[in-house]
């Protein structure tokens, strides 16, 4: 029969194993990542007897911890989303700050420098005038190029976090891989390390912070890590460790890579779903891209059209010339793909210039600023099409095309020559992503600026009808001041003839017609000349080179004009449909608008993600946490069982001496 001795003894062991377990719950109770824990009893196998079973009292089985593996994993993973989204967010409110409203932004900027006009064209001789209006030049470009330099800092952070995440990611991963080994090496003892469990619990709702991981147990208690798509990053008892890698075409970016078997690969777009980096990588990739694409198509469209108009007009020279440029920017750049075929170490498609700068054989040139889009473009040698044709992906929204060397696609004009790109050889294109980072005033004499059309318009002295001149401006370098037009209305329909003269005798005489509509202008010689009110038959219209350049104002009030014109953004469509663009101002109100709906997005996906992060933590805390409410109420329970035990022994001690003193 069982020695009552021997199941006092096993109760008070069972329950001041209870005790210690339950203090230990009550000195972690503030302790992160630590789950509670229970220390598990089972009866002892009981003895049998002629007289039937007799117990033997209580054994301590092993300590468990409260645990649940899909709230970890759920908890785990709406942390690297809320963390994701957070990172976006903060650097979202950072871009915001680039684009300001108000005297502070570059809409305002524009617009005062369009209105410096004014002056110029009331007083084209005023060299106040003129010094005002190349100042706000100064300013709007001074302003573009800090806005640039802004979105440069932005690239630097984020280039400086990635490395240090990467830091992190690997020291995490070496940690957790150092945790299996050991949890692993206790397992075979047939209990759990609780606390080297709670350990890589802890480091794997870390590790996700920075990237979301999935995890898969092993029949030896380790757990194996990877990043989505597969890739393990720990497996057993090793790590493998991630890289920072450049990018492909922008050293000055930074993309998450990893090194295997000596060859370093970058991971592709979109690889990392979650956590801090995958926030980082969104914000790098497309919303700084975005950004920049805006500023510079904004930089380029008021620069091309400006330059453009000033080309055509005159200036205050002695004797007066055409205008030349007023702003200068960053030229359409291509940079090739670093992983494109190599020869000796250098793309094929590319080669190294007298000056040892590497020129890629795809080049391409700005033909109308006007229809320039906010985007960067890619550009493959895509085996599956003929030899001479490319496919073309407009990044901001995905948009491909096949192209050919020669081809004009969205304002600029793609070339290539010799070396051609070898199969699968990709190219960033990029018209308009760097115009802002050098823009900067082109010119500093205001005797520069062209305010004075090439030509000038007069009326008839003997007109009966009321048409005047309105307005008469320079719309192509084509034009030729030394041709006059003269223009004879033949009937009260608006009909008229024209002859074109060439004053120096240079070439012959020019005769055509053409009918007169209502607010629609003329166009001969490279000009356009609008009328108001009604010509008569037999009036006449006389268009002539400027005779006194200095006191007309007829190309400034063009320069005014483009304030108010749609130069941003026009696009041409399929079939030859045109949708108009924007004038500067709506242009960049739109730009204010895109910015803030990202800026306001980012931030409720990251209040959205906070909340349900927030709720999963608090699940599993109410799982595995201590409640120190019941672990008072425990170490009450087991104290009177300890006690209870020990009055077991007493009595026992009390009989056991008894026997001996019956036995004397």
């Amino acid at each position: 029969m069982s020695s009552l001795l021997n199941i006092g003894s096993r109760a008070m062991s069972a329950s001041y194993a209870q005790l210690t377990v339950t203090g230990n719950n009550i000195a972690n109770a503030n302790t992160a990542g630590y789950s509670r824990q229970t220390a598990e009893l089972e009866t002892a196998f009981s003895q049998q007897t002629g007289s039937g079973f007799f117990g033997k009292g209580v054994n301590v089985s092993t300590v468990t911890r409260a645990h649940s593996d899909f709230l970890v994993r759920e908890a785990a993973t709406a942390t690297s989303l809320a963390a994701g989204d957070a990172a976006r967010s903060s650097q979202l409110s950072q871009l915001e700050k680039v684009f300001q409203l108000g005297e502070a932004g570059l809409g305002y900027a524009a617009q005062q420098m369009f209105n410096a006009f004014v002056d110029v064209a009331n007083k084209p001789q005023d060299s106040s005038a003129r010094q005002s209006a190349l100042a706000r030049v100064g300013e709007l470009a001074t302003r573009f190029s800090s806005a640039s330099g802004q979105l440069d800092a932005l690239q630097s952070g984020v280039t400086d976090q990635l490395r240090s995440a990467v830091g992190s990611i690997n020291s995490l991963s070496s940690q957790i891989a150092d945790l299996n080994r050991r949890i692993a090496n206790v397992k075979g003892t047939g209990h759990d390390a609780n606390d080297l469990l709670d350990q890589r619990d802890r480091a794997i709702n870390e590790l996700s912070q920075f990237v979301q991981v999935t995890t898969l147990a092993a029949s030896d208690g380790s757990v194996g890590v990877f990043l989505g798509g597969g890739q393990k990053l720990v497996l057993g008892g090793n790590a493998t460790p991630l890289t920072t890698v450049a990018d492909a075409f922008d050293p000055s970016k930074v993309q998450l890579g990893i090194t295997e078997g000596g060859v370093t690969r970058a991971f592709p777009d979109g690889f990392i779903a979650g956590g801090s980096v995958a926030g980082l990588l969104r914000f790098q990739n497309h919303d700084l891209a975005d950004a920049r694409g805006l500023l510079g198509q904004l930089a380029s469209a008021i620069t091309g059209q400006l330059n453009a108009q000033q080309a055509l007009g005159l200036d205050l020279g002695t004797p007066s010339a055409f205008g030349g440029a007023l702003l200068a920017i960053g030229a359409p750049s291509v940079a090739p793909s670093s992983n494109n075929a190599k020869s000796g170490g250098v793309p094929v498609a590319s080669y190294v210039n007298g000056s040892g700068v590497r020129v890629s054989s795809v080049s391409i040139t700005t033909v109308d600023s006007k229809e320039l889009q906010p985007s960067d473009y890619e550009l493959m040698a895509d085996p599956a099409l003929p030899a001479g044709q490319y496919k073309l992906t407009r990044l901001s929204d995905g948009t491909t095309r096949t192209v050919a060397s020669g081809d004009v696609v969205d304002g600029f004009r793609i070339d290539i020559a010799a070396p051609l790109p070898a199969a699968r050889d990709r190219f960033l294109l990029q018209p308009v992503s760097r115009a802002a980072g050098a823009m900067t005033r082109a010119l500093d004499d205001p005797k520069g600026i062209a305010a004075a059309s090439p030509v000038a318009a007069t009326t008839g002295t003997s007109n009966t009808g009321t048409a005047a001149i309105a307005s008469l401006s320079a719309v192509s370098p084509a034009i030729n001041p030394d041709l006059t037009a003269t223009i004879t209305f033949t009937d009260d329909l608006g009909n008229y003839t024209y002859s074109l003269v060439d004053t120096t005798g240079a070439l012959p005489t020019v005769n055509g017609g053409g009918t007169f509509v209502a607010g629609q202008p003329i166009s001969l010689n490279g000009f356009e000349l609008r009328l108001s009110g009604v010509p008569k038959a037999a009036d006449t219209l006389v268009v002539a080179k400027t005779a006194f350049p200095a006191g007309d104002n007829g190309n400034a009030n063009a320069l005014l004009g483009l304030r108010d014109s749609a130069i941003v953004g026009q696009q041409t469509l399929a079939g030859g449909l045109v949708a108009p663009g924007m004038n500067v101002t709506d242009a960049y109100a739109a730009a204010l608008g895109t910015i803030g709906v990202r800026v306001q997005s980012g931030q409720a996906a990251a209040d959205q993600s906070a909340a349900i992060a927030s709720d999963a933590t608090a699940a599993v805390a109410e799982k595995s946490g201590v409640n120190l409410d019941e672990e008072a109420a425990r170490l009450i329970q087991f104290q009177q069982s300890y006690q209870a035990a020990a009055k077991m022994l007493q009595i026992a001690q009390s009989i056991f001496d008894s026997l001996l003193t019956i036995g004397r």
